[in-house]
């Protein structure tokens, strides 16, 4: 993470879901998954998230939040859909007021399938995260460069 800067912070927000994936979220923080040890760091203000961890599907309610929140998020940013729900709708991809996956809504980077998704599958998710966001990092990094020369 030689282009990182600091240590990579997570905004998590649950859509319209059951809760079985934001609980398995919760246990990649647990000392026996500990995904602190990649110096993620758990944040809830999104000014400060450089990557938006996404469970459950969307309607018209989480939709406004899901976009709003993204929005605030500053460059680079990386987006993880975890579970079937945030991948596809799940098994409310039918319903009457579900758009489906967050892809709908957000260009999604990095998919953790899954229902729920086994913290284990999280966490591989997560790393893939972070290279995509050193990788976004470094070619910031060099537009800057390139601009100012």
């Amino acid at each position: 993470m030689s282009f990182l800067k600091k240590s990579p912070w997570v905004l998590h927000y649950a859509a319209t879901s059951c809760n079985g994936c934001d609980i398995e979220l919760l246990a990649c923080l647990t000392p026996l998954y500990d995904v602190e040890r990649f110096g993620i760091v758990n944040t809830g203000n999104p000014k400060h998230a450089d990557i938006f961890l996404v469970t459950g599907s969307v309607n018209e309610e989480s939709r406004k939040v899901v976009e709003n929140l993204y929005a605030q998020m500053p460059d680079p940013k990386v987006v993880v859909a975890i579970g079937a729900c945030a991948l596809s709708g799940g098994i409310f991809r039918d319903a009457y007021n579900v758009y489906g996956g967050i892809d709908q809504v957000l260009p999604v980077d990095v998919y953790v399938p899954g229902c729920a998704a086994r913290p284990e599958a999280i966490i591989d998710g997560v790393v893939r995260a972070l290279a995509i966001l050193e990788e976004r990092a470094r070619e910031r990094k060099t537009q800057r460069k390139l601009v100012t020369s």
